[in-house]
């Protein structure tokens, strides 16, 4: 596990594309029979993939965490974004297609992970947070979620929004994650864009082909900045920072917030003549 600490929004000023590369984009999450994973200071969010072939995986933080087991005082969100597998908790094994979600209560303390095909392997992604309170397990199926549509066409951010881990669909103590996917002939996520100084926000971009590319922007709004991300790569977005970005193509991408609260539309919109 890679840890990554906070900073200053005034620091990332000085940042050369490397730096801020360095610092807040994480390149390789997805390897056959590996587990990624990073820190984060910021909300103390852990992130990233697991990708079992063969041999089921599972991860193992005590040292790290400072705990006896990965979950005594966490939380888990999992979407699967490859081929069919499986997630084991405490012995009861959830089936996770293409895209299905799971949330996981404080306290499991035993999680595998497996693949139902070693040359099509599952690829699970990850985001856990600190929990101060046990709910249940939930499996969530990602055709029986009901997306809120947002964008259109003409502003090329017509979009659907999905909400895995959030109060309409189950219980958590701080963990959001859900994924939004882009319509052909739509780029942008968000924009006019917007920042939440009370929660952080973890991206994963994916389902883009070998050329396709995304600009993420990142900075306060008058002081702004950006990292170019190509397919299954991830970025922190701290709480002070704009959340938006665009790319060459559409694509899909999780986002998970961590904070002081779990409303999903509590956010400070940035008007148009503010951004710089």
């Amino acid at each position: 596990m890679e840890t990554r600490y906070a900073h200053h929004p005034e620091h990332i000023k000085t940042f050369t594309t490397d730096e801020l590369r360095e610092q807040f984009l994480v390149e390789t999450l997805f390897e056959a029979g590996h587990v990624h994973l990073t820190y984060t200071h910021v909300d103390r969010m852990i992130f990233g993939g697991v990708t079992p072939t063969t041999t089921p995986l599972t991860i193992t933080l005590n040292k790290e965490l400072g705990v006896e087991f990965f979950l005594q005082r966490r939380e888990l969100g999992i979407i699967n974004i490859g081929g069919a597998g499986t997630v084991t908790i405490d012995g009861d094994t959830y089936d996770m297609a293409h895209q299905d979600g799971l949330y996981v209560g404080r306290g499991a303390k035993e999680v595998f992970f497996a693949s139902a095909d070693a040359t099509q392997p599952a690829k699970f992604y990850i985001n856990s947070t600190p929990a101060h309170h046990t709910y249940p397990t939930v499996k969530i199926d990602l055709a029986q979620i009901k997306p809120l549509e947002a964008g259109a066409g003409e502003t090329l951010n017509d979009r659907k929004i999905y909400q895995y881990i959030h109060p309409n669909v189950c219980e958590s103590c701080q963990l959001q994650m859900g994924l939004t996917m882009l319509s052909p002939g739509s780029v942008w996520n968000t924009m006019p864009c917007h920042t939440h100084e009370r929660r952080m926000e973890v991206y994963l971009y994916f389902n883009m082909d070998e050329q396709t590319r995304v600009f993420h922007f990142m900075g306060q709004p008058q002081e702004t900045r950006h990292l170019i991300l190509k397919n299954e790569q991830a970025v922190i977005s701290p709480s002070w920072s704009i959340h938006t970005g665009t790319a060459t193509s559409n694509y899909t991408f999780i986002w998970g917030m961590c904070g002081e609260n779990i409303t999903y539309d509590d956010m400070d919109h940035v008007a148009m003549e503010d951004l710089r």
